[in-house]
């Protein structure tokens, strides 16, 4: 894999942050090709690609994204640790499951696959399309930063658009008024305030509130705030934060739902470190595969901050991991020198 450092260093010199991927996608389609694998276009319908790498019939699919959040950042390898935007969320994955299916393509192995998806940092447009137009396979292993453990449940998610209405008055004389602002706090205060259910596997609840906007003069009460928040849900609160948020409505809150991703379960294997997440993925989506197995190099904790990076000795165990994973999987029958 050493050789082949080169090629990490090249897609993370490739700004592919959301919406820009498809400059990504046209460099790997040359780049990837070994002789040995045919590749497959998918137009997602938003400018953007799926990309498909495989090698015979595959049944069992390596799969990570395209695209990184912004901004770009650029690239430096540094005493082993590899450093830029995507060096652990998802280029690295794209690299450890490449290199993975080149080692079983020397060893003669076939029926697996590289699926790279676009658009999972903005909703998953990339899988969603892929589940409604490919029949998937038997199993798809998603490569995310999870310090190389296999995930066996992910929280889900829940994003709502909230618009709080009041009066604007003069702020000398609230009293006239209804402050959208004063509503806004009582809405956060509500929240928490609320005991969400506790779950034995996922843990607690949690929420996040952004795009916060009330363009009011500091003189005159605000009459319109807008949000959004975004929640992160259990197996036992991912139908409570839908009623919740439903039964915040009333004459001056407006809720409108976004949808998201149900808490999932994953396939482990043995010997490998196990753990749960509270990130999302393009996991839950990829449902026209039999088993989902969530499991790649980095720590979630760096991905999406300007410090992102990854070492290099990780990204090497997650080659070991991946090539072990088909093996156990195939039982390596399809494995010529295996």
């Amino acid at each position: 894999m050493e050789k082949n450092v080169d090629l990490f260093l090249e897609m993370l010199r490739i700004d592919s942050t959301s919406s820009r991927e498809k400059a990504l996608s046209d460099f790997l389609k040359v780049r990837l090709p070994d002789g040995r694998c045919s590749v497959e276009s998918f137009d997602v319908g938003d400018g953007t690609e799926n990309l498909l790498f495989s090698w015979g019939v595959p049944e069992i699919v390596f799969c990570t994204h395209l695209d990184t959040v912004p901004p770009y950042l650029p690239p430096a390898l540094e005493d082993g640790v590899m450093r830029g935007r995507g060096s652990c969320d998802a280029k690295g994955q794209i690299f450890a499951m490449y290199s993975a299916c080149l080692e079983l393509a020397d060893a003669g192995c076939e029926g697996f696959g590289l699926l790279l998806l676009s658009g999972e940092e903005t909703g998953s447009a990339g899988a969603k399309s892929f589940r409604k137009i490919h029949p998937g396979g038997r199993c798809v292993i998603v490569g995310e930063p999870t310090d190389n453990k296999m995930i066996s449940a992910s929280k889900g998610t829940k994003s709502f658009a909230v618009t709080l209405r009041g009066r604007s008055s003069h702020s000398g004389y609230p009293e006239y008024g209804i402050s959208a602002v004063d509503l806004f706090v009582d809405f956060v205060n509500m929240l928490r305030r609320t005991a969400f259910p506790t779950d034995p596997v996922l843990g607690e609840t949690t929420w996040n509130i952004g795009r916060l906007s009330s363009d009011n003069p500091q003189n005159v009460l605000s009459d319109c705030l807008t949000f959004r928040i975004y929640f992160r849900t259990t197996f036992a609160s991912d139908g409570f934060v839908s009623e919740l948020m439903d039964g915040c409505r009333n004459g001056f809150t407006e809720v409108v739902a976004f949808g998201g991703d149900s808490p999932s379960k994953y396939l482990t294997l043995r010997g490998f470190e196990t753990g749960v997440a509270a990130f999302g993925s393009d996991a839950p989506q990829l449902t026209n595969f039999s088993d989902r197995i969530l499991c790649g190099p980095g720590s979630i904790l760096v991905a999406h901050t300007p410090s992102e990076h990854v070492l290099m000795d990780d990204v090497l165990k997650a080659v070991d991991n991946y090539v072990k994973m088909y093996r156990i999987l195939s039982g390596a029958d399809s494995c010529v020198n295996g």
